[in-house]
């Protein structure tokens, strides 16, 4: 894969980018994944009325079957997957089971409410267990005939699937399902995607396949591409090789024919220290591309002109999702409906705020509160500190040389300046003096140094 590495887009490219999706914005359309793993966002009610009246957003998965969420999309227009909780599955295997939850959770609010499909369970053959595996595909087909009687047989039933259920990707023609699922789970279930003409839900993250050598290849820069040898076909970006790769696994099976949607797709604007490759810029380029590949319908070398049903990840951060900070800033949107930046999904040519119209914003003095180091930190671990905060919107002039805090010239001091400087422009939060447990607030300044007012943190906004 290309090894070379390469500056962000440039703020005029993205700003062009940007006109070029909103052109589109009155034919086309995009999915959206709302998850609500967090306490701080909004009602329901407001979510579905800011989608359909602010943005071009006319699909809308959900990871659960909360009433209020389906009963807040009514009258909308826009279509609502709604999830079968995994726990759930084995109970629904049984007809009658099946029957009692579509009554309870599909009949009172269709067809108000447009739900389109009924998603059992999320990336079950990754996290479920052995019993939710055996009766996924059984569940599925219960379901299915539990709607058809139900005079609903319009609401399609699938399953999203991660990319752990291929054995290989690279070279995509080469690609399989792993040995056991493929013939036990996956040929039955793509057979009943055929019959009831439902698309097979996959995954497909480019992100999770980042590395430092293959950067260009993932974020859709230029780059000399990958050439699969035993088709010739060459690959110009991670998003094409994934799709073909799970395509080439079903037309082994003898399914080549039944259609893909994209269940989730996306990109983190920001993470722990270290991960660089979480940024805004990077988030608003691979989701814009996304877009762009959605839109144009112009598919990838083995399924040319097949334009995929795409769901981006995510609506919001959320911000009690477990793990690195990462899972918590996949979100197209803050929880007050501000963009965290402009991906193009706006009504009427809005932009959003953030990314290629910078917005300074000055960091308070503390008056009271600090964010410094902890005393057993490593310098290591404070560098490390040091470059992802410089790298990612911290203005870090003041302490390179000539700065007026370069001097004490040590990583300690150095680190406690940028860490500062971030605390204070993320509003005091103390969960933003975290740094994987490198800092700690405190009440006084032990290093008797302000923070200059001046100091501006542009995360969100492009820096020239």
């Amino acid at each position: 894969m290309e090894m070379s590495t390469r500056p962000s887009p440039s703020p005029l490219i993205l700003f062009l980018f940007s006109l070029f999706l909103h052109h589109f914005a009155a034919v086309s359309s995009i999915g959206i994944n709302y998850g609500t793993i967090a306490n701080n966002l909004p009602p329901p009610a407001q979510v579905a009325q800011f989608l359909k009246d602010k943005t071009i957003i006319d699909r809308v998965k959900i990871f659960d079957a909360n009433p209020d969420i389906i009963r807040a999309f009514a009258n909308t227009g826009i279509f609502l997957s709604v999830t079968v909780p995994n726990g759930e599955i084995p109970n629904l295997a049984n007809l009658r089971n099946a029957r009692r939850w579509v009554s309870t959770n599909v009949k009172p609010f269709y067809p108000q409410t447009k739900i389109n499909y009924i998603l059992m369970g999320n990336e079950i053959l990754h996290w479920g267990d052995q019993n939710m595996i055996s009766n996924l595909v059984p569940a599925m087909r219960s379901l299915h005939r539990a709607l058809v009687r139900a005079g609903l047989g319009a609401i399609r039933v699938t399953t999203p699937h991660s990319l752990g259920i291929l054995l290989s990707s690279d070279p995509p023609s080469a690609a399989s399902f792993r040995p056991g699922w493929d013939r036990a789970v996956l040929a039955p279930m793509l057979q009943f995607h055929r019959q009831t003409k439902s698309p097979f839900m996959v995954n497909p993250y480019p992100y999770f396949s980042w590395a430092p050598k293959n950067n260009q290849f993932t974020l859709f820069h230029r780059n000399r591409g990958v050439r699969d040898r035993f088709t010739g076909k060459t690959y110009f970006n991670m998003y094409d090789l994934l799709l073909d790769a799970v395509f080439s696994s079903m037309k082994k099976l003898g399914y080549g024919d039944v259609e893909i949607a994209v269940g989730e797709v996306g990109w983190p604007s920001m993470g722990d220290p270290g991960m660089t490759q979480c940024t805004v810029e990077n988030a608003q380029w691979h989701n814009m591309n996304i877009l762009m590949k959605s839109h144009s319908g112009a598919g990838t070398p083995l399924m040319p002109h097949r334009k995929l049903e795409t769901y981006i990840f995510a609506l919001f951060n959320e911000n009690l999702k477990p793990g690195s900070a990462a899972e918590r800033n996949l979100g197209l949107f803050r929880p007050d409906f501000s963009p965290v930046y402009d991906m193009g999904i706006m009504r009427g040519g809005q932009a959003g705020g953030g990314v290629g119209r910078p917005r300074p914003r000055p960091v308070p003095v503390a008056g009271k509160q600090w964010c410094v180091p902890k005393v057993e930190a490593s310098d290591a671990a404070l560098q490390a500190n040091i470059d992802w905060l410089c790298g990612n919107g911290v203005d870090c002039r003041a302490i390179q040389v000539g700065g007026q805090c370069f001097n004490p010239n040590t990583v300690r001091s150095h680190a406690a300046y940028v860490m500062n400087a971030y605390y204070q422009a993320k509003g005091h939060q103390s969960v933003n003096c975290d740094f994987s447990g490198t800092g700690v607030v405190a009440s006084s300044d032990p290093m008797q140094v302000m923070v200059p007012v001046n100091i501006s943190l542009e995360i969100g906004s492009y820096r020239n």
